[in-house]
Parts: structure tokens; sequence; C-alpha cells
């Protein structure tokens, strides 16, 4: 991974930079993100940064051989540490990080901007409480023991260490705060308010910012080339989040804002006959797809507010979507948005609660009927 494949975020990466040309790289540092952000791309492109033998004032090389070992996660002093749980086949304790690590290599070259959700997946562990054990402490004790074999530094990178049990975490502490020469930690968190405090005070924190829209939108259209207005919808869908955007992209061919904008007519017109028809619809969609429906409506009522207290600066919305929302916002009103934002809310929670899709959206159609006249 090189800063190169992370497309914008600039200055995040010239901060990293500086940081190894200052020589002030400190010895334990929190990359926190969001879900489906840039963090966990940015702890590797990093790491494959300080070991770099010809890095240049803006990257790594890329063709060196420790680059090369980076680019397959299979480098001798990069060292991971992960959330698992035991499987089928690996139990006790041997459910640690070790015992996954090619299902890990191959997630992260499938799906670097992925979730502790898809991971869970990729190794067969969906249905277990995942976490990062007192063995796993161990281990990143006992990995870190020797002095690095090629590179300049050894380096752990530990994801989602909320995920750690206390124990392990107070088993790391000596080691975090006091680390052997030419060590460095490299947590990557998405929730670091979760994490102790005695962890976060030995760390420092470099904050990787969701992408903007326009970051988003040139890395759906030139590095995974879907059309611009597709692109268009999934930024808007998608609020920051690559992952959740690539994933809309897979497995939501609907139209998210024609049907919301029939959707919302029938309610307006109170077409209860079309609105029975529609939750049949509703019911045969994925379950993605529900969600994304129900996630649009929101970022679309969102819009709405902006526009009826005349916020066009802060508008998201472009072409079709923007002339709804002018037009929609004519028959709305703060309160009324308000109740149906509530509304929509409650409705994903019954969705993922595996509520009958069909009640839950019928129930939801005739209230936002209600509240629109």
């Amino acid at each position: 991974m090189l800063f190169a494949d992370i497309k914008g975020l600039q200055e995040v990466k010239e901060a990293l930079i500086a940081s190894v040309h200052n020589n002030h790289i400190a010895h334990a540092q929190l990359f926190a993100g969001s879900v489906g952000g840039a963090a966990l791309p940015m702890a590797l492109a990093f790491a494959g940064y300080l070991n770099c033998e010809n890095r240049t004032d803006e990257d790594a090389c890329g063709t060196c051989p420790s680059c090369l070992k980076n680019k397959k996660f299979v480098h001798p002093d990069l060292h991971f540490a992960f959330p698992v749980s035991s499987t089928k086949k690996v139990t006790g304790k041997d459910a640690i990080s070790k015992s996954f690590l090619s299902e890990w290599r191959q997630f992260l070259q499938e799906r670097p901007y992925g979730t502790q959700v898809e991971w869970s997946q990729a190794y067969g562990g969906e249905d277990k409480q995942v976490n990062i054990s007192k063995e796993e402490s161990r281990q990143i004790i006992s990995a870190l023991a020797l002095k690095p074999f090629e590179g300049k530094y050894k380096i752990m990178l530990i994801w989602l260490p909320e995920h750690m049990h206390s124990a392990a975490a107070n088993g790391i502490l000596k080691i975090l705060e006091e680390p052997p020469e030419a060590t460095v930690f490299l947590l990557v968190s998405q929730a670091p308010e979760q994490l102790l405090t005695t962890i976060r005070s030995r760390v420092q924190m470099v904050k990787v910012r969701s992408f903007t829209d326009d970051e988003l939108r040139d890395i759906l259209v030139n590095t995974y080339h879907i059309d611009t207005s597709r692109a268009g919808q999934l930024v808007h869908l998608a609020d920051g989040d690559l992952n959740e955007a690539l994933q809309l992209h897979e497995e939501v061919e609907d139209d998210s804002h024609s049907m919301f904008r029939e959707w919302m007519r029938h309610c307006f017109q109170r077409d209860f006959t079309q609105l029975v028809a529609w939750s049949d619809s509703f019911q045969k969609m994925g379950k993605v797809a529900q969600k994304s429906l129900l996630q649009y409506g929101l970022t679309i009522f969102r819009e709405v507010l902006i526009c009826s207290f005349e916020g066009k600066d802060m508008l998201r919305a472009e072409g079709e979507t923007l002339t709804f929302v002018q037009n929609f916002s004519k028959v709305m009103d703060a309160q009324k948005i308000e109740g149906i934002a509530v509304a929509l809310n409650q409705a994903h929670y019954h969705l993922e609660r595996n509520g009958s899709p069909k009640i839950v959206f019928l129930d939801l159609s005739l209230t936002i009927a209600r509240m629109i006249r």
C-alpha cells in the first residue's frame, strides 16, 4: 500500500511524511477514522514508507524489496493483531491473529476499506463475538522481543483495538509505553473513545477524516470506473464512506432517487392502493437495498430542511435530485421533517432487527402520508 493509492487526504499524508523527515516518529500512534474511511490504508501506507529503502519526499518507491513485500503484507517486520473469534477449525487459545493471517492478507488486498463485519465473514466467524484476547497480548510482546529482521523499524499494527479484552489491553501497557528500540505501534481505531484511558494516554493521535464528496466522487469515477451520474448518487448516500459506496454499487441495482421520488408522490397524494403495492415491492428487495432506500430518504430530508431555510451553499444535491429537493421543500417545514426523520430511523431500526419489511414499509408510508398532509 502506497500513499498514492489513497486519493485525497493530502494533509494527513504530508504530516506523516514530515514526521519521518524530521525524525519525530512517535513510537505509538493511533489512526482514528470512521467506518469505511482511510485509517487502515493510511496506516499500511505509513508502515510501508517507514521501511522503504528508496523513499522519496512524497511516497515509498514501490519497487524495492521492502515495498514488494509490504504490497503483499508479508514483510517480516510488519506484524498484525486484529479481532477474531473461534471457528469450526480454530478454537480456544488458537483463536488469535496468526491463525488467520492468510485470510487477513487476502482481506487487505480485496477490502482495505472493509468493516469488522466483512472481516468476520471473510474468515468464517460471522456468528461469533470478536475480540483481541489476552493470549494475543502475549503474542504481541513475543513478536516484538527481537530486533528488526530486514527493515529499519519493527512495526506492530493493531486493527480495531476497541475490541481488545481489558486483560489484553493492560497486558501491553508497559511495552506500549516503553517499546524496544526501533519499534513502532500503529493502532487503527473506528471508535477511539472506547479505548482504555491508559491506552489513549500512551499514543499520539492521527485523525484521518472521512472523504469529502469531491474526493469520493473522484475515487468512484476514476478508480472504480463508475458512471458519473451513478457516482453522484452513491456519494450522496455514502456520506464519505467509500466501503459503503462500493457495497451499494455492487448490491443495489435500483435507482434510489427514482424510487424515493415515486414513493413520496404516492404519499403526498395519499394513493393508498399504490402504497400497498409498493410495500409488496419493498418486501422483494434485498436487505441492503431496503436500508439504502431509507438512508437515502434521511439524506434527502436533510437537504429539504437546508433548502427550506435557504441554506443553498450547504446543499449537496445535484441535477434532478436538487430539483426534487427544491420543489419538495415548498410543502415541508421543520416540524414535518423532524417527524418523518424519526419515522425513517425507527423503520431502519426495525429492519435491522428482522421486522417484516412489508409491514414496516406500509406503516412508514402511512405515517409519512399523514405527516406531509
